[in-house]
């Protein structure tokens, strides 16, 4: 296996989008997964049962579109999830889950989704030019089968206006949040907002945390 210059800058920029996501305590012990394409299409992706607030070049790791490994290590046992993002959003460049309390307690509260509007921050999400936007955050219950589970999220996206266009992020319930973007840098502009508009959801709704 030859790892060229693109993979290298992007397991940089993961590694780095793991110290950083760390430092915000959104992936407690080895929890969360991050990944990112490279322009052939190969994928960059965290080897498993690795925290992510200490990856080493050697954590990241190569898959193909379809999820098998190219270099002999073991990639997430959520592979599908992100597999499946890059298929559906040709655009996106890059995935990023953590385990963020947010997000958990979201799931707990909410059910099956959030709906977010008139926030002045929803504007970090590309396309939104106003705060007098809706976005809506579905929540999926969770599950250990990952093809169902991935199969349970094509079916919302199918159902939903645009192919999925308008949906930015998903939550796992009582696991955690799966956003994607058109680099690391927008989707973890992505993650930081949603974080903060989650605790204004929570608070609104008398959840101290």
């Amino acid at each position: 296996m030859t790892y060229n210059k693109d993979f290298f800058d992007l397991a940089d920029q993961l590694i780095e989008a793991g110290r950083f996501i760390d430092s915000k305590g959104w992936v407690p012990a080895t929890s969360g997964n991050f990944s990112a394409r490279l322009p052939d299409g190969r994928i960059a992706i965290t080897v498993s049962g690795k925290h992510k607030g200490h990856l080493q070049l050697e954590d990241i790791m190569l898959i193909d579109a379809e999820g098998y490994a190219l270099d002999g290590k073991k990639p997430s046992a959520e592979t599908l999830l992100h597999t499946s993002l890059y298929q559906r959003f040709p655009e996106s460049r890059a995935v990023l889950h953590p385990h963020s309390l947010n997000a958990t307690l979201v799931s707990r509260l909410f059910k099956t989704a959030l709906v977010l509007e008139g926030y002045e921050l929803l504007k970090a999400f590309r396309g939104i030019t106003t705060h007098e936007s809706r976005l809506v955050v579905p929540i999926f219950a969770n599950d250990q089968d990952i093809p169902r589970l991935a199969a349970e999220v094509e079916s919302y996206l199918d159902g939903q206006d645009g192919n999925g266009a308008g949906c930015y992020a998903y939550i796992i319930a009582g696991h955690g949040l799966y956003t994607w973007g058109g680099s690391v840098s927008e989707t973890l502009r992505y993650l930081e907002a949603l974080d903060f508009l989650f605790a204004c959801e929570l608070q609104l709704y008398g959840v101290k945390n």
